[in-house]
C-alpha cells in the first residue's frame, strides 16, 4: 500500500473516542449523521492538517502550521462524519465533530491516491488547507516517515484538491505542489501586484 498513514497523538485519539462515547458531545455538534446512528462507530485515518499561509506574489515564501489532526468516523461500511482535534496548552483535545462534502471527498481521494501503488510511489497522507482560497487538498507528502506535524510541501509533492474545489481548479486531480503553487498564488494576488510582476 503506497500511503503510510502516520500515526495520531494519543491523547488525539483518546479524545476522539471519549467524545463518540459522549452523549452530549454527538448531540451538541450540528451531526445528524451521527445522532442517527445506532451501531458502533469506530475513528479511523488520522489526518493532520495543515494551513499554508502566506500564499502571494509578495516575494516571502509560503509557510505551513499544524492546525488540527483529523479522525474519519466509520459506521459499518462507509465513513459517515469526522472530527478534529486542536492543540490546547494541555495538549491535544477534541474540538468537533462535522459532515459534509470533505468527509466524502478525502475518502474517495483516499482512495484514489492508493491506486498510485502501481507506479512505486509511497507517501505520507496529510490534509493542506487554503484558507484564503476556501481550498481544502489531499497532501501527498513523498517521505513517509517524515515528522508529520511539520514541513512545507515539496515541489514533488502532490495535492489532490478536494471538492467542492475553487473554480479554474480541478478536483480530483493530482498536481505537483511546484505547478499548483503558482496558480494559487496568481489567484491570490490582486490585479495590480499582478500587473506590475508582469512589468
Amino acid at each position: 500500500m503506497p500511503l503510510h498513514v502516520p500515526p495520531a497523538p494519543a491523547p488525539a485519539l483518546r479524545s476522539v473516542l471519549a467524545a463518540l462515547g459522549s452523549p452530549t458531545a454527538v448531540r451538541d455538534d450540528h451531526t445528524p449523521a451521527l445522532r442517527a446512528l445506532q451501531g458502533p462507530v469506530t475513528a479511523e485515518l488520522p489526518l493532520p492538517v495543515h494551513v499554508l499561509d502566506r500564499v502571494s506574489a509578495g516575494g516571502r515564501p509560503p509557510r505551513t502550521r499544524l492546525a488540527a489532526w483529523r479522525f474519519l468516523i466509520r459506521s459499518g461500511d462507509r465513513f459517515v462524519a469526522a472530527a478534529d482535534t486542536r492543540l490546547t496548552p494541555d495538549g491535544w483535545a477534541f474540538s468537533h465533530f462535522f459532515e459534509g462534502p470533505y468527509v466524502a471527498a478525502t475518502e474517495r481521494a483516499l482512495r484514489q491516491a492508493e491506486s498510485l501503488s502501481a507506479l512505486g510511489a509511497s507517501y505520507q497522507p496529510r490534509l493542506l488547507s487554503v484558507p484564503e482560497l476556501y481550498m481544502l487538498t489531499l497532501w501527498l507528502h513523498g517521505a513517509p516517515g517524515a515528522d508529520p506535524a511539520g514541513g512545507l510541501p515539496d515541489a514533488a509533492d502532490l495535492l489532490v484538491p478536494l471538492a467542492p474545489a475553487p473554480p479554474g481548479i480541478a478536483a480530483y486531480r493530482p498536481h505537483p505542489f511546484s505547478e499548483l503553487l503558482p496558480v494559487m498564488t496568481h489567484r491570490l494576488t490582486p490585479p495590480a501586484l499582478a500587473g506590475e510582476a508582469a512589468a
